[in-house]
């Protein structure tokens, strides 16, 4: 299942770099701005939890003992199942398992279309910070084109591309969510 969900990755992450080439004039992430990361809920499927885990398991184990420690830091902490916190992975401003990162971590910047109909946008919370989107975005209403496609989790993991690859995902919980307290 692995090998299918990387030939997918290698399929969707062409889809993305694409997108993000569309709408770079709106878009600032560089390395080393890591906002995305610092405060989120980080939806994961099982699939993307195995995957992410093969790749943490590649880590020098310095690394890992510093992610276990995010990990313990993150759950002491909160207060409810659903909350916003720090990537647990997320270590000197960069991710650890940048190449392992899930579906929502890849599409973190875009601005896309949620709901064709209402014309609902989703647009990178750094907008709010002077970012990504930043100059086209009013508080309510963006002026610039918005992809066209819904790229949230549940509408990826459901899409004609993950069902090409007879991809099977999985629950869907929070990044930390899928760690044992």
């Amino acid at each position: 299942m692995l090998k299918r969900y990387e030939k997918f990755l290698k399929d969707f992450d062409k889809k993305i770099k694409k997108y993000f080439s569309e709408q770079k004039e709106h878009i600032c992430c560089k390395e080393g701005c890591a906002g995305c990361c610092e405060v989120g809920d980080y939806p994961f499927s099982q699939l993307e939890m195995m995957y992410l885990m093969s790749g943490f398991q590649k880590l020098p184990d310095s690394i890992k003992i510093q992610i276990k420690n995010n990990l313990q830091n993150v759950k002491k902490n909160r207060i409810s199942t659903h909350f916003y916190y720090q990537c647990p992975f997320l270590i000197d401003k960069k991710c650890s398992v940048y190449k392992y990162r899930g579906i929502t971590c890849r599409t973190f910047g875009l601005a896309y279309l949620i709901d064709k109909k209402t014309k609902q946008v989703k647009i990178p919370e750094c907008c709010n910070e002077g970012l990504n989107f930043s100059q086209v975005f009013d508080g309510k209403e963006i002026k610039t084109e918005p992809i066209k496609e819904n790229l949230d989790l549940p509408s990826v993991i459901n899409s004609k591309l993950a069902k090409s690859h007879k991809l099977e995902f999985g629950e869907t919980r929070s990044l930390v969510n899928w760690f044992p307290d």
